[in-house]
C-alpha cells in the first residue's frame, strides 16, 4: 500500500542544501572568474534540475519502514496517515453496509407485497373460473330452452297455416248449393236471414222410406192415442 507523507524525507532535504551550496559556490567564484561562472551556473542548474526529478519520484515511493533514513516523525506521520484513510475507509463501509441493508429490506417487501398480489390474483382467477362455468352452464341451459321454443313456434306456425286453410276451404253456412238443395232455395237461402222460422225449412223438406210419405206430427198423434 502506498502511503504519501506531508513532511519529505530528509535525504530531500540534503539534496537541497546541496544545490544552494553548489549555487553559493557558483556566486562566489563568478566574482574572481567570469568564464568559469558559465560553467558552473549550468551544473549547479542540472544538479537541481536532477534534485526535482529525485523529489518527484520519491512521492510516489512506498514507505519502508525499515529504512533508517525515515525519522520518528516521518514514521508517526505515515501512521497517522493510515488510520485517517482507515477511518475514511471504515466510514464508507457502514454506509455501503447500510444501503445494502436498506435494498435487501426493500427487496423482501417488495417480494413480500408481490407474492400478496400473486395470492390475490390466483384468488380472483380461480373465482373468475368458477363464474365462467356457471355462465357457460346457464348458455347451454339458454340454447336448450331457445331449440324448444324455437320447434313450438315452428308447430304454432304450421297449425296456423293448416287452420287458415281449412278456413278458405269450409263453406258458409248460407251457402246452399249442392244435393238437397234446388236452384230456387239455394237463392233463396242466400237472401234469407237467420230470423226466418226454423219450422218454415221442416216444410219445405220431406223424408221419403219405402215410398210412404211420414208425417211427424201424425205419429205424435198416433203415439197420443196409444197410449190413452
Amino acid at each position: 500500500m502506498k502511503i504519501k507523507s506531508d513532511k519529505r524525507p530528509s535525504r530531500r532535504n540534503d539534496c537541497k542544501v546541496l544545490v544552494a551550496e553548489e549555487s553559493t559556490k557558483s556566486w562566489a567564484d563568478s566574482d574572481s572568474e567570469s568564464s568559469s561562472s558559465s560553467s558552473s551556473s549550468s551544473d549547479s542548474e542540472q544538479e537541481e534540475v536532477h534534485c526535482l526529478m529525485a523529489n518527484q519520484m520519491d512521492e510516489n515511493e512506498v514507505f519502508d519502514f525499515s529504512n533508517l533514513e525515515f525519522t520518528r516523525e516521518d514514521l508517526v506521520q505515515a501512521l497517522n496517515d493510515m488510520v485517517h484513510e482507515y477511518k475514511t475507509l471504515s466510514h464508507t463501509f457502514e454506509e455501503i453496509k447500510a444501503e445494502n441493508a436498506s435494498l435487501k429490506n426493500s427487496s423482501a417487501e417488495s417480494s413480500f407485497d408481490e407474492l400478496e398480489d400473486t395470492d390475490s390474483l390466483k384468488t380472483e382467477l380461480s373465482k373468475l373460473r368458477i363464474e365462467n362455468e356457471l355462465l357457460r352452464s346457464e348458455s347451454s341451459e339458454l340454447k336448450a330452452e331457445v331449440e324448444k321454443l324455437t320447434k313450438e313456434m315452428s308447430s304454432w306456425t304450421q297449425s296456423a297455416r293448416a287452420f287458415q286453410k281449412l278456413q278458405e276451404i269450409q263453406k258458409s253456412e248460407l251457402h246452399r248449393t249442392g244435393l238437397g238443395f234446388s236452384n230456387s232455395e239455394s237463392s233463396e237461402g242466400e237472401t234469407s236471414t237467420q230470423s226466418q222460422p226454423v219450422y218454415d225449412k221442416f216444410n219445405k223438406m220431406g223424408f221419403v222410406k219405402a215410398d210412404v210419405i211420414y208425417d211427424c206430427c201424425e205419429s205424435i198423434r198416433y203415439d197420443d192415442q196409444k197410449s190413452s
